[in-house]
């Protein structure tokens, strides 16, 4: 059976071969580098210790330095499953998301075709770079000239001109002898409506040579010299040879450039592309004058993990940023991503290059920003967020973006990440402090009097510093109750520095009584971890009582513990919901809340009166005193609370 043409081309495309021999070998870990594609193992071929077998991701190839065997990825399928060639090309196919073609008698006569349509673009290529040489075509070289290409340059870049001839190149081509349906079929000429001999596609415009990854010539664009043209630029159309969704301007030495470790970056125009690899980022490709496809993003992850998107300063390519996005979340991998670049106002790369350098081009490439912070601003900027409703609108944008990430492990960390964003979007603003204006360090600002004393204002991680002070506050009172809980303490995870400090004094301490814990730890920790009265009136905080103190301490430890294994439970619970909302998660969330609920109770309600303090937490009268008591009886001032 004979392949179209092409097949194989798209099928290596589609694949990387590190993941095809991965199935088979154990990768040196010390000797590969997987994030160039380098990558090192044992051979499978034959016995031995050392990782003499070298596979290159890539370009798609292997070698064993050892036995010297080489080869792509069908040919290594075709040696480690013993099958024959089109069996090997199933099997990847099927990994690969491809049907195979059904038989095809004429393929090698398409595959000579496409052989001789690939002649006659390179025909077209010389007679274009020829042209440029021409009196004709003295503006189109001031005009490269003034965007800083100096001849070298161009013939790297096989930069050529067309001029404003209604048949130059199709004339051309005819005298030597190319049969008019090839001038046609490459996409260099067009047929009239109305009959009559084909017209030449490129007119009076600069051209620019499009190769595959092997370097052949399969299309050109053309940017028009006239500001009034219809189209400033214009590409082949779809042929045998070329497709555009499906191709990258400038991918075999970008690829090549990437694999010695430059990062690869993706421009929108060929000027971009080439002002970018003169300047030293080689690395850079264009996805041909269009919003880049599903395949074309294949090709630049094939390429490398992490491509750099430069997008142009302006509203426009703010919007490609967008569309790109959506494109690539349902594709996101551990080793898939993108990263983003958006350049200043009315600026391209090229701009910026000529205006400030390469120095400021690489500040910007470093800097780059992920995926998730323009998906953060965009979800985000322009909202007003001063209403539940608008809040609960925001989560549901958020949930659905993160729903079409099919990665668990990506969707996970986006969520975390999300969820550390949203809190500090909604975090109250901080305080301005006498002589000190605005920063982080202000206390934030406290809550209106009719939410003091709600779960807004004191949520479960509030609650969870209450205990962790509750603790600390009892151990450094009653010290020698510390060896006997010292296994609890030191699993015990702790919120602030100022409780760690604490929990560490104690730990190091071997039950020193209050003073030597201040002087271990400072006054300011101790002070502020016991600046909170819910902590001074604690019954084994206060009581002198060993075994009472012993009891609040068993009892605080098991709440804190079930409280957050309850939420953890909860919390993973959630996340499952995007996938499998179905009646066990939902029993799952509900055993959690009831015993995080059970968690919290007190054994007995207690019945006495109570005060509200100046920080909105309900104090007992006949307690009020016992905060600055205990304060007094550490060393620390009694009002460094208030």
């Amino acid at each position: 059976m004979s392949l179209p043409p092409g097949f194989l081309d798209e099928l290596r495309a589609r694949l990387s071969i590190g993941q095809v021999v991965g199935r088979k070998v154990i990768w040196d870990q010390r000797k590969s580098n997987q994030a160039k594609g380098d990558l090192w193992a044992p051979c499978p071929f034959h016995q031995e210790k050392t990782a003499s077998f070298h596979v290159d991701d890539r370009k798609g190839f292997y070698y064993c330095f050892g036995c010297h065997a080489k080869g792509d990825a069908i040919s290594f399928v075709k040696e480690t499953e013993n099958v024959g060639f089109m069996e090997a090309v199933e099997i990847l196919a099927g990994e690969a998301g491809m049907a195979m073609p059904a038989r095809d008698p004429k393929a090698k006569e398409k595959a000579d075709r496409r052989t001789q349509l690939a002649e006659v673009m390179e025909q077209a290529v010389r007679h274009y770079r020829l042209q440029l040489k021409t009196g004709t075509a003295g503006a189109a070289r001031d005009y490269l000239a003034g965007r800083g290409l100096a001849e070298a340059a161009l013939d790297r870049w096989e930069v050529g001109f067309a001029p404003d001839a209604r048949q130059g190149l199709y004339r051309h081509l005819r005298d030597k002898g190319v049969a008019e349906d090839l001038i046609v079929d490459a996409g260099l000429a067009a047929k009239p409506d109305g009959g009559g001999d084909p017209y030449d596609r490129f007119r009076g415009r600069i051209v620019f040579p499009i190769r595959d990854a092997r370097g052949r010539a399969i299309g050109l664009g053309g940017r028009a010299m006239d500001p009034n043209a219809r189209a400033k630029y214009l590409n082949s159309p779809e042929t045998e040879l070329f497709d555009k969704g499906r191709s990258l301007y400038n991918h075999g030495p970008a690829r090549e450039a990437a694999g010695k470790g430059q990062p690869l970056i993706v421009a929108e125009g060929y000027m971009d592309v080439i002002a970018l690899a003169e300047a030293g980022f080689e690395a850079a490709v264009a996805p041909l004058g269009t919003a880049i496809t599903e395949d074309q993003l294949g090709l630049l992850w094939r390429i490398a993990p992490e491509p750099v998107v430069a997008l142009d300063g302006d509203q426009a390519g703010l919007r490609a940023a967008m569309r790109l996005i959506d494109l690539a979340l349902p594709l996101l991998a551990p080793d898939k991503t993108l990263r983003f670049v958006l350049l200043p106002e009315g600026q391209d790369p090229d701009d910026l290059l000529r205006a400030k350098g390469a120095g400021a081009m690489e500040r910007l490439v470093t800097e780059a920003r992920p995926l998730l912070s323009l998906l953060w601003q965009r979800e985000t900027e322009g909202r007003v967020l001063d209403s539940p409703e608008r809040r609960a609108a925001l989560d549901a944008s958020l949930r659905r973006a993160l729903g079409r990430i099919a990665d668990r492990s990506v969707r996970d960390h986006y969520g975390a990440e999300i969820k550390r964003l949203r809190a500090e979007l909604f975090a109250p603003p901080p305080r301005a402090q006498p002589g000190k204006g605005w920063g982080r360090s202000a206390p934030p600002a406290r809550p209106a009097a009719s939410t003091r004393a709600s779960a807004l204002a004191l949520g479960a991680e509030s609650e969870d510093l209450l205990r962790e002070a509750v603790i600390l506050a009892v151990l450094v009172r009653h010290s020698a109750l510390v060896a006997e809980f010292e296994p609890e303490l030191e699993r015990m995870e702790v919120s602030t520095p100022e409780a760690e400090a604490v929990r560490a004094a104690l730990l190091r301490s071997g039950g020193a009584p209050p003073e030597k814990i201040a002087e271990m730890t400072g006054a300011a920790p101790l002070e502020k971890l016991l600046a909170t009265r819910h902590v001074a009136i604690q019954p084994g905080v206060r009581s002198r009582d060993g075994e009472a103190a012993r009891l609040c301490l068993a009892e605080e430890f098991a709440k804190l513990t079930a409280r957050r294994g309850a939420r953890a439970e909860i919390e993973d619970a959630v996340r499952d919901f995007d996938d499998t909302a179905d009646e066990n998660l939902t029993w799952r969330v509900t055993q959690a809340a009831e015993a995080m609920d059970r968690a919290g109770r007190a054994a007995s309600a207690d019945r006495a009166e109570y005060d509200t303090g100046a920080n909105g937490a309900r104090l007992r009268r006949d307690e009020k005193s016992a905060f600055e008591a205990l304060l007094k009886e550490i060393g620390i001032d009694g009002t460094a609370g208030e």
